[in-house]
């Protein structure tokens, strides 16, 4: 899911790991279904003809997909829309972060880079158990409550949200907007 969000080497960048494999889905596509993964050369010798495991599929190669993929590739080269992604992750981190303090409501306000999620509690979320002690219900009436006005998130609080390079600062702006109205009615 970080692959080509966070930048040229997703998380793996980010945080300074040297994975043995990467895994990419429809994001190296540019949305279209394919998917790629790479790795460390013992690692990838193990697939034919070199090694005994074989991959292939329907979709592999599609010409669609590999057109759309080096447009998107050729899009983030500059590092412009990675600078412009995080920008407007901040800056939506910091709305929602400000409307919900004013509406009153717990919410931890999970964000890196263009990706984000929200939990409804006091507590800080750092893994499975402390998401797992949220408000789902409150999630529930937050996500219908941005429905009903025109803002589609994810609809569980478990699914991380993703800001594009089609978003503005003012999509950003009224997506805080309208997430300051709603906090009130929870």
């Amino acid at each position: 899911m970080t692959g080509f969000r966070l930048g040229w080497g997703g998380a793996q960048e980010w945080f300074g790991i040297k994975p043995d494999l990467s895994c990419f889905g429809k994001i190296i596509g540019g949305g279209l279904p394919v998917g790629a993964f790479g790795g460390r050369g013992e690692i990838m010798d193990c697939l034919a003809p070199l090694g005994p495991v074989y991959q292939a599929g329907t979709l592999s190669g599609n010409p669609l997909a590999m057109a759309a993929g080096l447009a998107a590739l050729e899009e983030l080269r500059d590092g412009r829309v990675f600078q412009h992604l995080e920008q407007l992750g901040a800056q939506l981190e910091a709305g929602m972060k400000t409307a919900a303090s004013r509406a009153g409501v717990a919410v931890q306000f999970q964000r890196i880079g263009s990706m984000f999620c929200g939990y409804f509690t006091h507590a800080p979320v750092h893994n499975v158990a402390d998401a797992m002690k949220s408000d789902r219900a409150k999630f529930a009436k937050f996500f219908h409550g941005m429905l009903d006005s025109g803002i589609y998130l994810a609809p569980s609080q478990f699914e991380a949200g993703f800001l594009s390079a089609a978003h503005s600062s003012e999509d950003v702006d009224q997506t805080v907007e309208t997430a300051g109205k709603v906090f009130k009615t929870l």
